[in-house]
């Protein structure tokens, strides 16, 4: 008989041997997880067997003694009435030796091996105990102690600084290994002990803030499928993969602690943690407030950034003002440092979910927040380049008719050229960037317009126009009448401030000398408002709006030139004139650079600073209408006797007052020249009481006036 040859398993015993290795797992994991229910159960019995035996132990302890003494005594008692031996009182003692003495329970304490500090003498190793009690009856009566001394209560804290750094300097070296030490840290929160639990909480909370921020990847962490999780990888990644989930729910429930710690000093909940008191809240509530911005600002990037949003949003509008202007500062820092946009476009998404659910009743600051976007650019300047008119390439046809063979041939290479070219230009970045700027811009005029149409009364009135102002550069064109109708009603209405008309002439003209110049809009009204507030202007808590009402001039004359009538800008050189006789020398210098401006845009304007011309009429400088105030009659003499304290008011004016010559010895410098009336204005501020040029000494001014008069210190005329 042949011999039978091995033959291979065939696919359908393969498949049964699978599902038995199946089931097999199956069982062992079922095994598994009774034995760990089983030593649950076994812990918490023996817990309660250390309890009963702990209520017991005070008589328990009694009856031994006097056990103890009684059989003392009996042995003294023996040895003195009846003669034993040597050998026998040794046999005794040894028997005593042997009976099993019952001690007080020791702590056993772990070191904690520290960086190293190195000074003079070398290097000095560092470490720290800690211990671990397994009596758990300490950790039951740890509430029932009495209140510790100071000096106690700082050699606590100090303990508790140790475990802190120590834990955290060791998930920064090696968080791949130490996540179970970030665990741990954030265990602390949980602190029982009430005397150090408000300070070690706020340690706590800053040690895991920085740590995160040290620790998290510049990527955002994609979360694995079923598929992925099932399937077989390398030990490296699986590692990495371990880590990265670990890592993902540490910062989850970092970010759910702070929220809870806010949410109860927001709620005013009577169930609190009992180791903290009331008062000590709201000092906790800022720590996590103090967190979470800057997480907000520093992990943008990664998990979770959208719930950090959503809890930091509404505490924009907190009755606490540093709490307020504390997270409106970082989202203003946020809308800055946004290059893309992406999480700007979640913050204003937010921010306007709010503003209606508030009934626009809520903080100014939280819409000027608004105006700290950094957009330059929305899809509508896309839209115009792709309408217009693009390179187009010839066809076969007309290559044949107009061009030789050599002329084909190159033309076809340009042409590959060519669109090779415009291939690389394409950049999918700037492409995403500018459709999240135009998704940013959407939401934030559907505020803007929802509060002009709901809210005309609202205070948040002034921070939209402002931000209209802000933005009109980037207004669809399909708005434009609707917008400019709303705000010449509410300019007509009387009821806005200063300040807000010129934020609604600001706009205006922006849109006008925009997209608008194609709209058939009569702005004679907005000029006439803009020449009766220029004379409520003052140096008082006016002034800044001085700078304002420069921008509307910009806009409303050199850059409108050939819609503006002569009589209309002499009448706004007078009155700007006028105005720069009572402002504060920032704003005096920047309206006087303001008509440097003027008198060269339209040089005919000279005319104010001829004192024999005369013309028919009579100059009405109270007259709020800048077409028939006359002032073609009027002169400049506000440039001629001008005497001010300030040294930079006086150059100009003597500039101004020679007609603003470019060339010769009474041009300006090159430095005042190139700047511009809203730099001028900032640069010769007095906001920080510092005077641009520097004051001189008072010793130096003395000497140099009694030299200038001929004059001795002591007042004599030298002769």
């Amino acid at each position: 008989v042949a011999p039978q040859q091995n033959r291979r398993p065939s696919f359908r015993k393969l498949l049964k041997t699978s599902g038995v290795k199946l089931e097999n797992k199956q069982k062992n994991r079922s095994f598994k997880k009774q034995n760990t229910e089983k030593k649950q159960r076994k812990e918490q019995k023996r817990l309660r067997k250390a309890l009963k035996s702990a209520t017991n132990s005070q008589s328990c302890h009694r009856h031994v003694e006097e056990e103890d003494l009684q059989q003392m005594k009996d042995m003294a008692q023996r040895a003195s009435s009846s003669p034993e031996t040597c050998q026998e009182k040794s046999e005794l003692l040894r028997n005593l030796e042997k009976v099993p003495r019952k001690m007080v329970k020791m702590e056993e304490k772990e070191v904690i091996h520290l960086l190293p500090i190195k000074d003079k003498r070398g290097v000095i190793p560092q470490s720290v105990e800690r211990g671990f009690i397994k009596n758990s009856v300490y950790y039951l009566c740890l509430s029932c102690r009495a209140p510790l001394s100071p000096e106690e209560r700082e050699l606590r804290l100090t303990q508790r600084k140790q475990q802190v750094a120590a834990l955290a300097s060791a998930v920064v070296t090696d968080p791949h290994n130490n996540m179970k030490r970030l665990k741990e840290l954030r265990s602390m929160l949980t602190e029982s002990d009430s005397s150090i639990a408000v300070t070690v909480k706020k340690l706590v909370m800053f040690s895991l803030m920085e740590v995160f921020k040290d620790i998290a990847p510049t990527f955002k962490i994609r979360p694995l499928s079923t598929a992925e999780r099932s399937s077989k990888v390398k030990k490296d990644t699986q590692a990495l993969r371990e880590f990265e989930e670990s890592l993902l729910s540490q910062y989850k429930f970092f970010l759910e602690d702070l929220e809870q710690i806010i949410s109860d000093w927001k709620g005013s909940r009577a169930k609190r943690v009992q180791t903290v008191s009331l008062d000590s809240y709201r000092g906790l509530a800022l720590v996590s407030v103090k967190c979470l911005c800057e997480l907000l600002l520093h992990l943008s990037h990664f998990n979770f950034h959208n719930n950090i949003i959503v809890i930091l949003v509404p505490l924009m509008n907190h009755r606490d003002a540093e709490v307020s202007r504390l997270v409106c500062g970082s989202f203003k820092a946020l809308f800055v440092q946004d290059k893309v946009g992406g999480a700007s476009l979640a913050a204003v998404r937010v921010v306007s979910g709010l503003v209606k659910n508030l009934n626009y009743e809520l903080r100014p600051e939280v819409l000027q927040t608004l105006l700290s976007l950094r957009i330059k650019e929305v899809q509508m300047k896309r839209d115009m380049d792709d309408t217009a008119p693009k390179h187009k390439f010839m066809n076969n046809k007309d290559k044949k008719k107009n061009l030789s063979r050599m002329q084909r041939k190159w033309k076809k290479t340009e042409e590959r050229l060519q669109k090779e070219l415009l291939e690389a230009e394409a950049d999918e970045s700037r492409d995403k960037k500018l459709k999240l700027h135009t998704e940013i811009l959407n939401v934030v005029f559907v505020i803007y317009f929802r509060i002009l149409k709901k809210a005309q009364k609202s205070v948040l009135l002034s921070v939209v126009l402002e931000g209209l102002a802000h933005f009109a550069h980037l207004i669809n064109l399909e708005f434009f009448d609707d917008l400019v109708s709303v705000l010449q009603q509410l300019v007509q209405s009387g009821n806005l401030s200063n300040r807000e008309s010129l934020h609604c002439i600001q706009t205006v003209f922006t849109i006008l000398s925009g997209q608008g110049d194609v709209l058939t809009i009569d702005p004679l009204k907005f000029y006439s408002q803009l020449y009766s507030v220029l004379l409520h202007l003052h140096a008082g808590s006016s002034n800044d709006d001085v700078s304002i009402a420069l921008r509307c001039v910009d806009t409303m004359f050199p850059r409108r030139r050939k819609h503006v009538t002569l009589q209309r800008v002499m009448s706004y050189l007078k009155r700007l004139s006028t105005l720069s006789l009572h402002t504060l020398p920032n704003a005096s210098i920047a309206v006087l650079a303001t008509n440097r401006t003027l008198l060269q845009t339209f040089p005919r304007c000279d005319a104010l600073l001829d004192t024999e011309l005369q013309g028919s009429g009579c100059f009405l400088p109270e007259l709020n209408e800048p077409e028939h105030s006359n002032a073609h009659n009027a002169t400049l003499w506000s440039y001629c006797p001008y005497r001010h304290f300030h040294p930079t008011v006086r150059t100009l004016a003597f500039h101004l007052s020679h007609g603003a010559p470019t060339e010769g010895s009474k041009a300006l410098s090159a430095e005042l020249c190139r700047r511009a009336p809203e730099d001028l204005f900032e640069d010769y501020s007095i906001k920080d009481m510092t005077f641009n040029p520097p004051v001189s000494s008072q010793s130096a001014t003395k000497r140099k006036r009694c030299t200038e008069l001929n004059l001795t210190p002591g007042g004599l005329t030298v002769p």
